[in-house]
């Protein structure tokens, strides 16, 4: 037996041990209850029939009438018809005898305390527990389970914001595992090993994404006198169209604009230097998350089919099955939203950029890359990237210009929502927008832009592995014969590898195999 089945069954044997204690103290105490109550009625019982020895002597008491004096032969006849006058005195100390002596034998024959009042038998009060209404019980014991949650919760995102460089590595390295492990499968196909076809692909993979970088900055190098000459071309051009407005607007006020964002600059020149240093900061950052994601993809590619593995042998074996059944599906979602959206951000980057050399706006290609990485951010990437190509635009090429920019880039962004998407993410990722839209929130209220990007096939992937875990356990109770609520079973969800499959071709350098 494994650890965890050997903790399994001694916290199943102390709580069996602790609910017969529980149950033997309140046997216990019924018990008492009842003998107090038997000791009262006995005692009562026997205080009774003390009359009947001094009426049997003929003694009359102090103040007894003489008309009992002539009474006295009553005894006598009732002995003479058989006794059966003391019947009814004899009857009660007869019947409370029996359940006296019963109460010594299990009292273990201890007599009251000196001093004790007897027990009067009477209604019991009830339990505490059960003096509270049901509802109160029920929401007061949810509510410590749900405060008991909250705490792992807090608790798991303090130790994540501990690590969070190591988090987004690995998330990231995720990412990238999915888009390239369609590679490594070709490269072995061709007749590379596993060991140079993980390397070439990765190495080749992380050499585009920053031969893409240097061309972007490259771009804007050699650009930026002329961006600087049409920058200034622009401000003109703006502030005689703001001047032209029928608004009260002088060139005084437009001065006193200018003077009021220079003064602005110059006091608060230490922020901005700090800001600088740690823009600085973040770039050391940004270095040092790259080489972890760089070897968290080598080893993904590599063995990613062992790691899983290894993730499986430490789950509990009752558990194991589903989630050997859920890691395949969950892997699918994830390369599909990947590659999807991978395809639709080319989209979006060639239809914009097209738009941007037509209306011959500075920067084209590097606006176009800006468009192609922002469309990782779901809703707000797209927005963001649109709203500065139509500012380049206003600044470098007038108002027109800009306005031809902005109908470009919301006919791109329409067909990427009605078509692009329905058709690509549509069959893969299966979220409803507002979840999209709170998703992408907390993401980057939490970490930034990557939480921003991770948080959405990080709903998806959630979605996939429950939807799945709650078909498996619903076709687990339809095989063992217990009742079921309904709703979709595995064989309607993704199609896969059944569950406990020896082969998992779906998890990261599965294909390798």
């Amino acid at each position: 037996m494994s650890r965890w089945g050997r903790i399994g069954s001694g916290v199943s044997r102390l709580r069996s041990r602790v609910s017969g204690l529980r149950g033997a103290a309140e046997r216990e105490q019924e018990r008492r209850e009842r003998e107090a109550g038997e000791r009262g009625e006995a005692e009562v019982a026997a205080a009774a029939p003390r009359r009947a020895p001094e009426a049997e002597s003929g003694v009359p008491r102090q103040g007894q009438p003489e008309r009992s004096r002539r009474e006295e032969p009553a005894p006598a006849a009732a002995a003479q018809s058989g006794g059966r006058a003391e019947e009814p005195a004899a009857r009660p100390a007869a019947e409370h005898a029996v359940p006296a002596a019963a109460a010594g034998r299990s009292g273990g024959g201890r007599p009251p305390s000196p001093g004790s009042s007897p027990g009067v038998s009477g209604p019991q009060r009830p339990e505490p527990a059960e003096a509270i209404p049901w509802g109160v019980r029920v929401a007061a014991e949810a509510g410590w389970r749900v405060l008991v949650v909250a705490g792992v919760i807090w608790v798991l995102m303090q130790v994540i914001s501990a690590v969070s460089l190591l988090v987004i590595s690995f998330a990231a390295g995720l990412l990238i595992t999915a888009l390239l492990q369609p590679f490594v499968g070709w490269l072995k196909r061709m007749g590379l090993s596993r060991g140079a076809a993980t390397a070439l692909t990765a190495f080749g993979g992380f050499a585009v994404m920053g031969l893409i970088g240097w061309f972007v900055v490259w771009q804007v190098i050699e650009n930026t006198d002329q961006l600087v000459d049409q920058v200034q071309q622009g401000v003109d051009k703006l502030r005689d169209w703001i001047l032209d407005l029928p608004f009260d607007i002088t060139e005084k006020n437009l001065d006193e604009w200018v003077d009021n964002i220079n003064t602005w600059i110059g006091d608060n020149s230490d922020t901005l230097t700090s800001a600088g240093l740690e823009g600085v900061n973040y770039a050391m950052e940004f270095f040092t998350g790259a080489g972890i994601t760089l070897f968290v993809v080598l080893f993904l590619l590599y063995d990613g089919a062992g790691v899983w593995q290894w993730f499986l042998r430490l789950v509990p074996r009752a558990a194991r099955e589903g989630v050997a059944g859920a890691g395949p599906r969950a892997w699918i979602t994830l390369t599909g939203y990947v590659r999807g959206t991978v395809i639709v951000a080319l989209i979006d980057a060639i239809g914009i950029g097209i738009g941007l050399l037509v209306i011959d706006v500075p920067m084209a290609v590097p606006l176009a890359v800006i468009v192609f990485v922002s469309s990782f951010v779901p809703l707000v990437g797209a927005i963001v990237s649109g709203a500065l190509a139509v500012v380049v635009a206003l600044v470098t090429n007038g108002v027109v210009p800009a306005l031809l920019v902005l109908g470009v880039v919301l006919l791109v962004q329409q067909i990427e929502g009605h078509i692009l998407q329905p058709f690509i993410l549509g069959r893969m990722v299966r979220v409803h927008p507002l979840a999209v839209v709170l998703g992408v929130a907390a993401g980057s209220m939490l970490a930034g832009i990557p939480g921003a990007i991770v948080a959405v096939p990080l709903i998806a992937v959630t979605n996939t592995v429950v939807s799945y875990l709650r078909a498996y356990q619903e076709e687990a109770d339809h095989r063992a014969g217990r009742d079921v609520q309904g709703g979709a079973t595995v064989a309607e969800l993704t199609p896969t590898e059944p569950p406990g499959s020896t082969e998992p071709p779906l998890t990261p350098g599965a294909t390798d195999r």
